[in-house]
C-alpha cells in the first residue's frame, strides 16, 4: 500500500459517514421486514439533521436568488451519487418552472456517461471540474454548488475553489462536520446524518439529505424569482394534455373564473398560465399581460399591482 493510499484510508476512517456500526454486523441475517424497519428508522433522522441547518440553507438561497435575478445560473457539481442528484434537480427545473435548460445546470464528474456507469478517476480530478466550469464560461453572476457526502471529493472541491476564484457565488454541501468543501465555499452547509446503515453507502441517508437540500435550493429560489403565485406553480406552459389540464386547474384556483373564461384567457396568452391569470384578474388583453409581466421581472403579484388588480 502506498503512502497516499494509507493517508486516504485514514482520512475516510475519520469521517462520520464512513463509520462502521458493529451493532449492524448481522443485518444480512435479519428478516426482510426487520431490515426495512431499520432502514426506515434511519431515514427518519434525516429531516431533523436538515432542520438544524435551515438558517445556513436560507442564507444560501437568498444569495442564489439575488444572483439569478440578475441573469445568473445555478450550477451543481458533484461526483457519483452527489453528481447524479445535482443533475436530477437541474433536469426537473425546466418542466416544473418553465426555466431555460441553461439556467440550472448539473455537472457530474466524468460527464453524462457517469450517470449510469463509473468513470474511473473522474471524481479525483479537480482539473476536470475546472475544465467543466470553463466550458460554461462561468461569470460572477453565477452560483456553483459543490456536492459531496464526504466533503472532500476533489471534483466538487475543485469546482468550488475555481468558481470562487472567478468571482461566482459558491455553496459547499457536505454530510460531515468541518469539511474542506464547506470551508472553501462562501456558504457551507453541512448536514451531519451520522453513520450509514451500510458502511460506505452514502447514497442512503447522505443522499436523502442532499436531495432534501437541493429541493429547497431550487424550489425556494424559484419562489423568490416569481415562478409561483402563492403555492401555485404558475410558470407553466400548456404544451401537452396533462399540462393543459393542470393549467386550467391552476388558473381556476388562482382566479375562481368559469371554464369558458379560463379557456379564452389561455388562448389569448398562448397557454401561458401566469399571463392567463393576469388577463382574468386584471381584465387586460394578452399582449398587455405579457408587457406587465416583463416590466415586473415575471412577478405576478407585482404585475397585478401595476395593473391596479
Amino acid at each position: 500500500m502506498t503512502s497516499a493510499s494509507r493517508d486516504l484510508r485514514a482520512e475516510l476512517e475519520s469521517l462520520t459517514t464512513e463509520a462502521f456500526r458493529p451493532e449492524l454486523a448481522d443485518i444480512d441475517r435479519l428478516p426482510t421486514l426487520d431490515i426495512a424497519r431499520l432502514m426506515n428508522g434511519e431515514d427518519t433522522s434525516v429531516p431533523a439533521a436538515v432542520a438544524e441547518r435551515l438558517p445556513e440553507i436560507a442564507a444560501a438561497i437568498d444569495a442564489v436568488a439575488e444572483r439569478m435575478a440578475r441573469g445568473g445560473r445555478l450550477v451543481y457539481a458533484g461526483a457519483g451519487t452527489a453528481g447524479r442528484l445535482g443533475v436530477l434537480d437541474a433536469s426537473e427545473c425546466p418542466p416544473t418552472f418553465n426555466t431555460d435548460p441553461t439556467q440550472v445546470v448539473g455537472l457530474i464528474a466524468g460527464g453524462p456517461e457517469a450517470l449510469v456507469t463509473s468513470v474511473e478517476g473522474a471524481e479525483d480530478s479537480p482539473e476536470l471540474a475546472r475544465a467543466d466550469l470553463d466550458a460554461l464560461a462561468l461569470t460572477p453572476a453565477d452560483t456553483v454548488v459543490g456536492i459531496s457526502a464526504s466533503g472532500r471529493t476533489p471534483y466538487a472541491l475543485g469546482a468550488v475553489e475555481h468558481a470562487r476564484a472567478l468571482g461566482a457565488l459558491t455553496i459547499g454541501l457536505a454530510c460531515n462536520a468541518d469539511s474542506a468543501l464547506a470551508a472553501a465555499a462562501d456558504h457551507g452547509i453541512e448536514i451531519v446524518v451520522g453513520p450509514e446503515l451500510l458502511t460506505g453507502s452514502t447514497r442512503l441517508k447522505s443522499g436523502t439529505a442532499q436531495k432534501l437540500v437541493l429541493n429547497m435550493l431550487s424550489t425556494i429560489t424559484m419562489i423568490r424569482l416569481g415562478k409561483t403565485y402563492g403555492n401555485l406553480m404558475v410558470d407553466v406552459r400548456a404544451s401537452n394534455d396533462k399540462l393543459r389540464a393542470r393549467s386550467r386547474r391552476i388558473v381556476a384556483l388562482a382566479t375562481g373564473a368559469r371554464d369558458d373564461e379560463i379557456e379564452r384567457a389561455l388562448a389569448a396568452t398562448g397557454g401561458e398560465v401566469k399571463n392567463a391569470i393576469l388577463v382574468v384578474l386584471a381584465g387586460v388583453d394578452g399582449p398587455t399581460a405579457a408587457r406587465l409581466l416583463e416590466e415586473s421581472d415575471g412577478h405576478l403579484r407585482a404585475a397585478l399591482a401595476a395593473a391596479g388588480g
